[in-house]
């Protein structure tokens, strides 16, 4: 089927809607699985949304090129996050990009006794160092869009014997990301998954990456319906040992927007949105205007502009105002003729 057909019978946004770096649209067929989970639930007919939590792992290690027994499912990057700092060892040094995502970097500055460095997101990979246990980096940076360069990050991490944590939040969906290369990768699935919000996964390697699962409840046993009553005698022996208690209704929904993303194919998506930011890109340069450096990104920052983004909205065309920027990111669901309709909104300088 061919991209647009596909997305006009899976989505029906009523405004110019250019905002997926914030919050991607919800298909209409994991609208249509939620509405009945809410409505089996009420009437009280059981239905196995379990079940749904385990499709959706599957799927996602399908797209992350990840063995399911790597994937775990939660519901925040914050809480993958804190849960790799909180294993690291007293006076380990993590080094962190300049103005990356809070819930990237945060967690590692809470624990005072962590050594945190920061570099600029061009030279991340020169300043890992010899002691350096962690470096963690958003593949595709929030307020701008701008591409890490993972595969030097990752050599100069080897290099020095240091671990590897990528935030694939703004890339998972669109960008190829092998998250088998690294040690740990995290993303959030309501951006460019086009999930419900309330799902999230971690990778780890193969061996479990020597994270401590210090927040295992009864879902993170080997066998959980046995696991519901005092300490768990045997944890998950996969990465489901990481999991947190599931927003049910919401993974009901992660599946079949998942399943939608395995059917497009992520290099079908790849090609789409980043021809459409490219329209945006020579639109602005006609109109006078430089966005942020950030070469086959589907997200494009325009510095300065960022105070537009209300006007815009009221004009029916929704973007981000991030650090001043305004930013614009494009999806399945975005058109040729919604970059046009932004530019011709947009004066000239």
């Amino acid at each position: 089927m061919e991209l647009d057909s596909l997305a006009r019978g899976e989505f029906a946004p009523q405004t110019t809607y250019l905002n997926t770096a914030s919050t991607g649209l919800l298909p209409a067929r994991t609208v249509a699985a939620m509405g009945e989970a809410v409505a089996a639930s009420a009437a009280g007919r059981p239905t196995d949304m379990f079940g749904d939590v385990e499709a959706a792992r599957a799927a996602y290690a399908r797209i992350a090129g990840v063995p399911v027994r790597c994937v775990a499912a939660g519901a925040s990057v914050a809480v993958y996050t804190g849960l790799i700092a909180t294993s690291l060892p007293k006076g380990a040094e993590v080094l962190v990009a300049e103005a990356d995502f809070s819930s990237v970097v945060n967690p590692f500055h809470m624990r005072s006794d962590l050594l945190v460095r920061t570099a600029p997101l061009e030279r991340l990979a020169e300043a890992v160092r010899p002691g350096t246990a962690l470096v963690a980096v958003s593949a595709v940076q929030s307020a701008d869009g701008r591409i890490a360069d993972l595969a030097a990050i990752r050599a100069a991490a080897r290099a020095h014997g240091a671990r590897t944590l990528v935030d694939v939040s703004q890339g998972a969906g669109w960008y190829p990301v092998d998250a088998a290369a690294y040690d740990y990768t995290v993303t959030v699935g309501f951006k460019w998954l086009t999930t419900p919000r309330g799902v999230a996964f971690l990778t780890v390697p193969e061996d479990l990456g020597g994270l401590s699962p210090v927040f295992a409840g009864w879902v993170a046993g080997e066998r959980p319906w046995d696991a519901c009553y005092g300490p768990i005698d045997e944890l998950a022996h996969s990465a489901r040992r990481f999991d947190e208690s599931p927003a049910l209704f919401s993974y009901t929904g992660a599946r079949h927007a998942l399943a939608l993303i395995e059917e497009v194919g992520t290099e079908r998506i790849h090609a789409h949105n980043t021809a459409l930011a490219d329209r945006f890109r020579a639109g602005l340069a006609e109109l006078g205007y430089e966005p942020v450096a950030a070469p086959g990104s589907a997200i494009v920052a325009v510095p300065g502009l960022g105070r537009r983004q209300q006007e815009l909205s009221r004009a029916g065309v929704e973007l981000s105002d991030r650090a001043g920027n305004l930013r614009a990111a494009f999806h399945l669901y975005t058109s040729a003729e919604d970059v046009d309709h932004l530019l011709d909104l947009l004066p000239a300088r």
